[in-house]
């Protein structure tokens, strides 16, 4: 559990979905092998962008974080979101300015830096966000960069569209 987690944030995380306990697990377990803290509120900032079924934007963490921590103020959400993807945790979805957890991130293994490749496809009718990794993506936009002279050290590709189900609605 980390630490300065109180019985209010343990009952709370204790209604969390396996496999969102999972990945606070191994979230911690993370940190701590990088050096970092993954605190209580940062806990739970992490919990509640893994929970959500969509991108959440600061300040639609910040209205849910104040159902736990009523003083919470932006600060502490922005504050908390750069350690999260300082720390690889989640990603920032530009296109939405929202955070989405990493698919990766329930997993226990180092990515040296967080350098896999995503891409994120965003339907432009209901929001579903999925991200995806594909090596192949990744390798055509880093050849495309070298092809210009340029070096890319990170890309993130967000594709527009339509999902599976907006599509069969017509």
């Amino acid at each position: 559990m980390a630490a300065g987690q109180g019985s209010t944030g343990e009952a709370a995380e204790a209604m969390l979905p396996a496999s969102v306990r999972h990945a606070l697990e191994v979230a911690d377990t993370r940190c701590a092998r990088a050096g970092a803290q993954l605190t209580a509120l940062r806990r739970q900032v992490l919990a509640l962008v893994l929970e959500a079924e969509q991108p959440l934007g600061a300040y639609a963490l910040l209205d849910k974080l104040k159902a736990q921590r009523p003083g919470a103020a932006p600060p502490t959400v922005y504050r908390a979101l750069d350690f999260l993807l300082e720390q690889g945790l989640i990603h920032k979805v530009e296109r939405l300015n929202a955070f989405v957890g990493c698919v990766e991130a329930g997993h226990d293994h180092d990515h040296h830096g967080h350098a896999h490749p995503h891409q994120f496809l965003i339907c432009r009718d209901c929001g579903l966000t999925l991200e995806v990794s594909d090596h192949g993506v990744a390798h055509a936009v880093a050849e495309a960069a070298a092809k210009a002279g340029f070096t890319a050290v990170h890309a993130t590709v967000e594709i527009e569209g339509r999902c599976a189900a907006c599509a069969a609605k017509g």
